[in-house]
């Protein structure tokens, strides 16, 4: 018999004896309420979520196991479908929440970011959670990974968290190793905003100067999520970009930050230091045009082990991971994002039975199990422990990638270093992150390649782009971003 198969026959044991222990009498204390289940007449539960390939099988095999032992004992049946990518899953929540013709009835669970459960919650569709809850049992999980539940103005529970992830540095360590060995650059430098754009530039002019041709040097860094990047840049500055109370929103855009913002993003892109071309940057550290980038943990898995100098020649690669940059003598802030589980207010039956399988999915093994095999980090405080996560891969057998691996080891420890941190949820939340997404992202590609266009004219890269790095410029998009973010929550 293999590890796995091992470990989930002495779980389906267990599972068993504890249901024999604590649920045949057909009465559970949930939080202040005695809800009543029938074994005889099982309650079942849809959930709908937004995992496929190896998630989705993982999510599918946990609540056929759930099914068997707990599920089976106290009289709870789950069913599970995947509604495709998030944004196909959102669509299809609202629209059932708001009884749009063919979208049929929303299920009594789904998989969720804060700003849809908000959405839904203001359709009085979403149940509070507490009262199934015990404060001992709400102590065992990360703080901030309740919190982020509590976005109404009573503060009920409202998003039951699962998996999370952050974000971290991700380095091609084969080719830092050569540029470090020919300009003494310092890896020590690239953990602070300031150091990184300086050794990005650096690395520009090193790269162009191993070729007769002028200005063809290369990018060093990359970006996955902008709005990361203004919020989390933002915190570390001592600036709260979003200040929701009771749902209403402040944007709190001082200037002097978000400036500062502008200079170590816009500034180093239009100069060529930093790039983005593929999808996501892990599609550029594949073809070499970057060697350094911030990305989420749960994108750690793609950063390749090869970098592909064309279709039929590569060279391998090893990675090197830590924290992301902070600015300097800015506070240890870090992106905090997964979607949760938000329950649709039904009945007490109902929402308590599926609030008995959210504790049982977010027991510290197997939430290890389930979240660490894609980048994500289990949500209680015990789970979130590097011994505890070895112990659990090596017991399962499962293999998994070096980066990963290593992106895993740097969030763990960051969840006791770093505060976690995500914006709360208000009226026209999603549209303003996508303002802070691509405002600044958009102007730079689309001036870069206009430097680029003057480059091929003859000009010089450094004086084309900093026609761009005037702070008329930066005015003229402060004011459109600002306005377009007002327009946001209108």
């Amino acid at each position: 018999m293999n590890k796995k198969l091992h470990r989930m026959c002495m779980r389906l044991g267990a599972s068993v004896l504890l249901g024999t222990m604590v649920f045949t009498s057909g009465c559970q204390q949930a939080g202040g309420r005695d809800v009543r289940l029938d074994p005889k007449n099982p309650v079942s539960i849809e959930i709908w979520h937004y995992y496929n390939g190896p998630q989705k099988n993982a999510f599918d095999e946990m609540i056929s196991e759930f099914n068997d032992t707990v599920g089976l004992e106290e009289g709870i049946i789950v069913e599970a479908f995947s509604q495709g990518n998030v944004s196909e899953l959102t669509e299809k929540v609202i629209d059932a929440a708001n009884k749009k013709v063919g979208a049929g009835d929303i299920p009594d669970v789904f998989a969720a970011y804060a700003d849809t459960a908000l959405q839904v919650d203001k359709l009085g569709l979403v149940a509070s959670l507490d009262d199934y809850l015990t404060d001992g049992e709400l102590a065992e999980y990360i703080p901030e990974y309740i919190e982020e539940g509590r976005f109404d103005a009573q503060g009920s529970l409202k998003i039951f968290p699962i998996a999370k992830s952050t974000e971290v540095m991700m380095v091609n360590k084969t080719d830092w190793d050569k540029f470090s060995a020919a300009t003494g650059a310092d890896i020590e430098k690239i953990k602070t905003m300031e150091g990184l754009a300086g050794t990005a530039k650096q690395y520009y002019e090193w790269t162009d100067s191993l070729t007769p041709e002028p200005d063809d040097g290369k990018a060093f860094f990359g970006r996955d999520a902008l709005a990361n990047y203004f919020i989390i840049g933002c915190r570390q500055l001592g600036v709260e970009i979003f200040s929701v109370e009771n749902g209403k929103v402040t944007f709190n855009l001082d200037k002097e930050v978000i400036r500062k913002l502008w200079d170590h993003y816009y500034v180093p892109f239009v100069h060529g230091y930093f790039a983005a071309n593929g999808r996501f940057r892990s599609d550029d550290a594949k073809t070499g045009d970057i060697i350094a980038l911030v990305g989420s943990t749960s994108g750690s898995a793609y950063f390749p082990d090869k970098v592909m100098v064309n279709d039929n020649e590569g060279y391998d690669i090893e990675p090197l991971v830590f924290e992301p940059p902070v600015f300097e003598g800015g506070e240890l802030y870090a992106v905090q994002q997964g979607a949760g589980m938000v329950v649709t207010k039904t009945d007490e039956r109902r929402e308590y039975a599926a609030t008995v399988f959210l504790k049982w999915f977010t027991d510290s093994e197997r939430n290890i199990e389930f979240s660490v095999g894609s980048g994500y980090m289990p949500v209680k405080v015990a789970a979130n422990d590097r011994d505890m996560v070895q112990k659990v891969l090596q017991g399962s057998g499962e293999a998994v990638a070096e980066g990963l691996q290593k992106s895993l080891d740097v969030a763990l420890d960051m969840t006791k270093t770093h505060t976690l941190y995500t914006s709360k949820a208000f009226g026209g939340g999603t549209e303003a992150r996508a303002v802070l997404e691509y405002s600044m992202a958009d102007l730079a590609k689309a001036d870069s390649e206009q430097v680029a266009q003057m480059v091929a004219s003859g000009q010089s890269r450094q004086e084309a782009a900093d026609g761009f790095c005037t702070d008329e410029h930066f005015e003229e998009w402060y004011q459109s971003f600002s306005g377009a973010l007002e327009e946001a929550i209108q």
